[in-house]
């Protein structure tokens, strides 16, 4: 229940530094309009700069083709298949509107009474508990935005219901209509505009608008790294981090490279290390340094510390020069070139494996290739969040038919790759409240630089995909999902059977995953035919795998279900506390093969070539 509080809009306004120092005089006949000389500065800056973006956007349209993620053209057609479906079915838009139109009358008249008698009141509808957007009190407290909170959320909740209800559409084309319909509904949210939300207004008199000529800055900033066309959203300082020093510091050497990927050896940090090395092969869609942020939550120095050789693969950033290069290349160049490396630098002949994302249905197909070709070199290997039944996709699923992949195909072939910003606008996309919304309230309009925040750098630290490569995955993975079905795919003339692999595999899926749904892999985990654990994480894609032991955070399912159904698997799992790494420590200690002595990077056949993090990691594109 709502406490009574007056309905008047109140905003606080403190003295500011300013003036309490002495440093400015405050003008009574010009009060609250009179800038700072730093604000003149920042204006001055602000006004030359957009000269610059005007000349940048004019040569950028020379060569600029139109290609957007969210496609305008796709957009259209989506809702007019949408309004001719209604068109048959106008009962369910009446209830719907009637629904609407009776649930703002209860509003309005809860919203009256609170007001005229300052009476408790139950509110008609409350934000998601996981909904960060209104945790301002004065969202609450005052009758104007609490009734103003509640409208919208009504509305979105119409818009919503009226897109999931409505009979005579596609799955497909339901989907990218809901999904349209959320981006769309969360863009126009009263706490993205500087004139309905509380905080703004509060910081707006509180600075006498400084907060907005900070936030414009910012903005013109953005747009300059952004080539002058689009905005490259800063979500982190990206002058706090330097690799090797503060992020991606765990000793090691490059010991091998080639064309598309560098190979990491880390140093070791125990006397004696399991006989067989660690080899992980990491997505290529941003960079292998999620795995080793910083030493507290370090994947990587975590595994050196159990006692593994670990070997990890730096994928290039490709540019045009690499167009050609296709999945079969990425095997080749990737997971098999790092193997025989290994044999080089460690003299071992098998290793464990681990892959992540897309990195892990590389490895999958890399098993998939060994087994056809009698190669018995893994002995066991683990997949993070790897799909290898692409039936369900999530909301990814949106970007993916036939029209829209012919735009992407035609843009990539013009250019050669896709770029890194498209692919991270597309996963940004999927909580767009959290990582589009939440920095342009607080990077324009409240006028605050980004925090230093290790997740958030490597999230912006986006890569190209190269043009065969990135088809080829998004058509046949994706579109036609065939790498589930038999030698429907053939790499390097080897057709491609998931059921050949027969080595021991821990899969981690995480509950939250909003880019490889924990269902779809476990419906994975069943293609293969060898022994299977299968271990399902709290949290999403990123922070339920970068979840070390010493957080004691999520917490983490196992079950001896072998069932096909995941639900089935679920109901009987047991949960546990604190992280999965131990678990997965205790499985991949039995296929370590033993003890031996601790080796260092580039004391066998392989030299050093340079220290870890190596130079591929560090070529960052805006």
């Amino acid at each position: 229940m709502h406490m009574n509080k007056p309905a008047t809009l109140v905003i606080s306004s403190k003295t500011s530094d300013r003036e309490k120092g002495g440093k400015a005089k405050k003008n009574p006949a010009s009060a609250g309009v009179v800038l700072s000389p730093e604000a003149i500065d920042a204006l001055t800056d602000i006004a030359r700069r957009s000269d610059d973006l005007f000349r940048l956007q004019a040569e950028r349209l020379k060569t600029d083709d139109g290609y957007q993620v969210i496609d305008p053209r796709t957009v259209t057609s989506t809702f007019q298949e949408f309004a001719r479906a209604a068109e048959f079915d106008p009962a369910l838009m009446v209830k719907e509107q009637f629904t609407l139109w009776t649930d703002l009358a209860l509003l309005w008249q809860k919203t009256a009474t609170r007001i005229l008698f300052n009476a408790p009141f139950e509110p008609v509808i409350e934000p998601a508990k996981q909904d960060k957007r209104f945790k301002n009190e004065t969202w609450r407290e005052n009758a104007f935005f609490d009734y103003m909170k509640q409208h919208y959320l009504l509305v979105s909740r119409y818009f919503e219901s009226s897109v999931r209800n409505i009979k005579g559409i596609d799955p497909h084309t339901r989907r990218k209509a809901q999904f349209y319909t959320r981006q769309l509904i969360n863009a126009l949210s009263p706490t993205n505009f500087a004139a309905t939300n509380p905080a703004v207004l509060q910081a707006t008199t509180e600075t006498r608008g400084e907060n907005l000529i900070k936030g414009l800055r910012n903005f013109v900033e953005d747009l300059e790294r952004g080539g002058g066309s689009r905005l490259n959203l800063k979500m982190s300082d990206l002058a706090a981090f330097q690799f090797g020093e503060n992020i991606a510091n765990s000793p090691g050497k490059v010991v091998f490279q080639n064309e598309l990927m560098q190979l990491i050896q880390y140093a070791p940090s125990t006397p004696t290390v399991h006989r067989r090395p660690l080899l992980i092969v990491p997505p290529w869609i941003n960079k292998f340094y999620i795995l080793d942020l910083k030493p507290k939550n370090s994947f990587i120095k975590w595994c050196t510390g159990q006692g593994h050789t670990v070997f990890v693969i730096s994928w290039i950033n490709p540019g045009a020069e690499l167009a050609d290069k296709g999945f079969a290349e990425y095997l080749l160049e990737g997971p098999m070139a790092a193997i025989d490396a290994i044999r080089k630098a460690t003299a071992e002949e098998e290793v464990n494996v681990i892959g992540y994302c897309i990195g892990g249905t590389l490895t999958a197909i890399a098993l998939a290739y060994m087994a056809a070709t009698n190669d018995r070199r893994i002995a066991a290997a683990t997949f993070f969040t790897t799909l290898l039944d692409f039936s369900d996709v999530g909301d990814i699923s949106v970007f993916i038919d036939e029209a829209q992949l012919q735009l992407a195909d035609e843009h990539m072939n013009r250019v050669g790759y896709l770029e890194g910003y498209h692919m991270a606008e597309a996963f940004n996309l999927m909580r767009e409240n959290d990582l589009i919304w939440f920095f342009v309230v607080n990077n324009y309009l409240l006028g605050r630089d980004p925090a230093a925040f290790d997740l958030l750098y490597w999230n912006s630290d986006a890569t190209r995909m190269p043009a065969r490569m990135q088809s080829f995955y998004l058509r046949n993975m994706y579109h036609r999902n065939i790498l589930k079905n038999a030698g429907e795919i053939t790499l390097a003339n080897v057709p491609i059977d998931l059921r050949k692999i027969d080595v021991p595999i821990y899969f981690l899926s995480t509950r939250e995953d909003h880019i490889a749904p924990w269902r779809s892999i476990y419906s994975g985990s069943q293609l293969v035919s060898g022994p299977v654990r299968f271990v399902l994480g709290a949290s999403g894609h990123v922070a339920g795998v970068i979840n070390p032991p010493s957080a004691n955070k999520y917490g983490y399912w196992t079950s001896k279900s072998t069932s096909a159904d995941p639900e089935t698997w679920l109901n009987g799992a047991t949960f546990h506390e604190g992280s999965w790494w131990t678990d997965w420590a205790k499985w991949i200690a039995d296929y370590g093969g033993g003890q031996v002595p601790a080796r260092e990077p580039g004391s066998h056949e392989l030299a050093a070539i340079e220290d870890a993090p190596g130079s591929y990691v560090r070529v960052r594109i805006n």
